[in-house]
């Protein structure tokens, strides 16, 4: 496509999605579900065809020399379409949230103000290698009453255009319009600069992928961005605490997978515990082979405590790094005030926890770290949409506006207020 092609392709997208969001927002909670079934009962009448459309994917990732962790990140096995199946049946299960009105309040003037729950309208989701993240989006999409514009990665353009295809097929079915859910045919970056340019027909943007994607839409977008840059997460063992859960849960926070986002990074100790804890969390790290990179005072426990230890000297940029790999930095810190001030100045504000037996310092910790989401004696894995209960999650945001942490179907709804009257008039 030539530039002046791609900018009217892109003007049809969106013009065709604000049409459908409309029909969307109208349609009862029973047909949404409908659609979200039929696309389950799809997904697994079709898991042969897809593997099929998938295997061109791989053959050319193998090809093109992409990293093995890359390549296995499109892989649609059954598993993975049974999952996503599982998912559109968990997301039909879920109560309706459109049309729903809270806080209903009488005034002095004898009328009744609340809020109700509507659709964004339209947003625009744009992502990276895994194929999955197309019925993720869509299914969220259609059980929020929304339209989407979904660009994946040219890396899994057949998965994707095979999985739109049945979420297009669920939707006429079910006698929805098919542009509900777009899935952009063409791999030109072109589309992506068009598409966050487009506030008359765009109401968000949602990127997920990596840091330079992001920054990059973060920074040209003309429409709302909801998106996370960083996932450099904390925890913070407190003095008192309990060192045996503190061990158990500081093991959990980094090395169950090191790759996600909230994936502990950065490791604070109260000087109080550090001789008791330390060396027991070091001997852990050492045996599954994580890098240590600590301060002065971490590193001499640790080096004199656990032979053998990984354990370097951190530099200023290690306390901002997210490492997405087996290495963690480590500092002692003197008690509450100093760990909040350390993750408020170096964290990225995603997820950080508080390892205490203290309910003075849990509330403190709970109320002046400035993140997404804040633990209490709790693993940071577990920021994440499906385990807050949100069913699914279209992913993390970092920002204060307009969702924060993990944006379930409720980050996908705005709220406009109502007034129910029985013919007052203001005097």
């Amino acid at each position: 496509m030539n530039a002046l092609n791609i900018a009217e392709y892109a003007q049809t997208l969106g013009l065709q999605a604000k049409v459908a969001s409309a029909q969307m927002a109208r349609a009862p909670a029973a047909i949404k579900n409908k659609v979200l079934l039929q696309l389950a009962a799809l997904l697994r009448a079709n898991v042969d065809a897809l593997q099929i459309d998938n295997a061109k994917d791989l053959e050319r990732a193998v090809a093109a020399g992409l990293p093995a962790p890359m390549v296995d990140r499109l892989k649609l096995t059954p598993k993975v379409l049974e999952t996503c199946a599982q998912g559109c049946e968990q997301l039909a299960a879920m109560p309706e949230l459109i049309g729903e009105i809270t806080g209903l309040k009488q005034q002095p003037s004898g009328i009744r103000v609340g809020q109700m729950r509507v659709p964004i309208g339209v947003f625009g989701m744009i992502f990276e290698s895994r194929p999955n993240v197309t019925i993720e989006a869509a299914s969220l999409s259609i059980k929020s009453g929304n339209a989407c514009i979904l660009r994946g990665g040219s890396e899994a353009i057949d998965s994707n255009k095979a999985l739109a295809r049945l979420v297009q097929q669920a939707l006429t079915d079910a006698g929805l319009p098919a542009d509900a859910v777009q899935l952009v045919q063409t791999t030109d970056r072109e589309v992506v600069g068009q598409l966050i340019t487009m506030p008359q027909f765009v109401d968000v943007i949602i990127p997920r992928g990596g840091k330079g994607l992001i920054e990059r839409i973060s920074r040209e977008a003309k429409v709302p961005v909801i998106k996370h840059l960083d996932g450099n997460c904390h925890v913070y063992v407190d003095d008192p605490c309990d060192i045996a859960m503190a061990v158990t849960v500081a093991d959990n926070a980094k090395t169950q997978k090191y790759s996600p986002c909230n994936a502990a990074e950065g490791l604070l100790v109260a000087r109080g515990v550090a001789a008791a804890f330390l060396p027991k969390i070091a001997a852990i790290y050492a045996a599954k082979g994580v890098e240590m990179r600590c301060d002065a005072a971490a590193a001499e426990i640790i080096r004199t405590a656990v032979a053998g230890a990984n354990v370097t000297n951190a530099t200023e940029q290690d306390w901002y790094e997210e490492y997405l790999a087996p290495v963690i930095s480590i500092k002692l810190v003197q008690g509450v005030d100093e760990a909040i001030a350390h993750i408020n100045q170096y964290g990225s504000h995603h997820t950080d926890a508080i390892l205490t037996r203290d309910h003075l310092h849990a509330q403190q910790f709970l109320r002046e770290v400035d993140s997404a989401s804040v633990m209490v004696n709790a693993s940071t894995r577990f920021a994440d949409g499906f385990e807050f209960g949100l069913g699914a999650e279209i992913g993390i945001s970092t920002d204060k506006f307009h969702a924060r942490g993990p944006v379930g179907l409720e980050g996908l709804t705005s709220l406009k207020y109502v007034v129910l009257g029985e013919g007052e008039i203001r005097g």
